[in-house]
């Protein structure tokens, strides 16, 4: 059995228009190439990928923070509810084989941190630019689109900047 390809979509559930539009242009994308969607399972940036992925056909699972799976959006096939809060995050990056990151605030940057920390590839979309405190620019993949993001999520490593 071949396994489908998971890919994180993380951003803020209060997303502005720009990036709502790229996050379902994001999920859309990814349901294109037949992969799965993996995402918080509330609003914003998570309820626009899922909603795209859904459109395009494509499998959405919302990794929830709380007990209750109807708490997930209307685009989310598969809630899972986790009772972890924020932890939910870790689950969430770990799931995945590869993290797409549009806006965010406080809880992106630990998704993105957390993805890193595990070694999954981080692409980045209007999103944050952490930096070392030596200096180095953390490793974020910059995608141009959202075709141009899905693209690397599921490029094999060594073709990756």
């Amino acid at each position: 059995m071949i396994r489908r390809k998971r890919i994180a979509v993380v951003g803020a559930g209060g997303a502005t228009p720009g990036q709502t539009e790229l996050a379902e242009s994001v999920g859309g994308e990814i349901a294109r190439h037949d992969a799965i969607l993996l995402c918080g399972g509330g609003g914003g940036v998570m309820h626009a990928a899922a909603r795209g992925a859904s459109a395009a056909g494509g499998l959405t699972i919302g990794i929830l923070p709380g007990y209750d799976a109807d708490a997930a959006n209307d685009a989310i096939a598969v809630p899972l509810p986790t009772g972890l809060g924020h932890a939910r995050n870790v689950v969430l990056v770990a799931s995945a084989d590869a993290v797409i990151a549009i806006g965010g605030g406080p809880g992106t940057l630990s998704e993105i941190a957390l993805a890193l920390k595990l070694g999954r590839r981080v692409i980045g979309l209007d999103t944050w630019r952490p930096q070392a405190p030596d200096s180095d620019a953390v490793a974020i993949v910059r995608a141009r689109d959202a075709a141009h993001a899905v693209q690397l999520a599921l490029a094999p490593e060594e073709d990756t900047p």
